[in-house]
């Protein structure tokens, strides 16, 4: 039977009226069929926003291949933070990102582009920060499954390396100060904690005391990329302390993994100094710092009463007061 002209309409009609509710669904859903993209992000359009793997939250497709590149100014440093991160990887408990589902972070380094962090898998990666006003992520995600939902990603253009505590400098490429008089105890870490710090990066942190304080630092953590003595011959990065505005000799060259330790200034003033070369990353450090009279002993703070073993006065006070109410019940 040969269809008619007013079938043949209707068929028109209704292959049309699909099309177009196809299209406004991929509209409101942002998916773009095509299974490679192309992004680029500048600091001249905005300092920050938002990035995310194609069709996000829903899975991405098999075969994609993504580039997303950003472009800073001067002296800002490209910096992403991972809100979320589910990638395909195969059940056979690897933890290399070869030849799986990938999301890699380039910088420049001499000119030419430089791997630095590969990531895969569920776990949330931690910031990562460019050594420069350039980044490049390589997004290759050939297998996928219906729970890969892929990343959501903000990004934002900064000039103070991700410290977030004293006060910046401008004049100095990246130096903050910390005086007593704002204020006698906080902290301060390295540059994107608690992310890896950026290559090729200097950062000086400057503690101004009364004139009767010395300045007490107390390193929780510390990472540092190199070995002992922590010398430019062996490419260590390091960290350097020092009672004057230039070097001293009192105080050698920290590097490598260390547990918690201790360092205290001989007057009111001291100056650290953190230094990374372009070759290898660490995780960095994170202390506490404390203005103090010349005379006082260093004592750690209690942030968590209730993790702190309590002493026998402690103890003998809560018996009484527990013996206390209980004879308030039963008299």
């Amino acid at each position: 039977m040969k269809p008619t002209n007013a079938l043949l309409r209707g068929i028109d009609v209704i292959f049309k009226h699909a099309h177009s509710l196809l299209h406004e669904l991929r509209i409101q859903l942002n998916i773009d069929l095509s299974s490679s993209c192309h992004q680029e992000f500048s600091s001249d359009g905005s300092k920050h926003g938002t990035l995310t793997s194609p069709h996000y939250p829903l899975a991405y497709p098999p075969n994609t291949h993504c580039h997303y590149e950003f472009f800073g100014r001067g002296k800002e440093r490209v910096r992403l933070i991972f809100h979320d991160f589910y990638l395909h990887k195969p059940a056979d408990g690897s933890l290399d990102c070869a030849n799986v589902d990938s999301l890699q972070a380039f910088v420049n380094v001499d000119g030419r582009l430089e791997k630095v962090e590969a990531f895969c898998g569920t776990d949330l990666p931690k910031p990562v920060m460019s050594n420069g006003p350039k980044l490049m992520l390589e997004f290759r995600g050939t297998q996928s499954s219906r729970h890969s939902r892929g990343f959501k990603i903000s990004y934002s253009f900064v000039e103070n390396f991700g410290i977030t505590t004293g006060r910046q400098l401008k004049e100095f490429p990246c130096a903050f100060v910390y005086n007593s008089t704002e204020s006698h105890n906080g902290t301060f870490a390295s540059p994107n904690w608690p992310g890896p710090y950026p290559r090729d990066t200097e950062c000086t942190y400057f503690f101004h005391g009364g004139q009767t304080e010395k300045v007490h630092l107390y390193f929780t953590n510390f990472g540092v990329e190199g070995v002992l003595p922590c010398e430019a011959v062996s490419g260590s990065d390091y960290v350097e302390f020092s009672n004057y505005m230039t070097e001293d000799s009192r105080f050698g060259r920290y590097c490598g993994q260390m547990k918690e330790f201790h360092v205290e200034s001989d007057r009111n003033f001291f100056k650290v100094t953190f230094r990374s070369n372009d070759r290898l990353d660490g995780t960095g450090f994170k202390a506490m710092y404390q203005f103090l009279e010349v005379t006082d002993e260093y004592r750690a703070p209690l942030h968590d009463k209730a993790s702190v073993p309590a002493t026998v006065p402690e103890v003998l006070l809560l018996i009484s007061a527990i013996a206390s109410h209980l004879h308030c019940l039963y008299h």
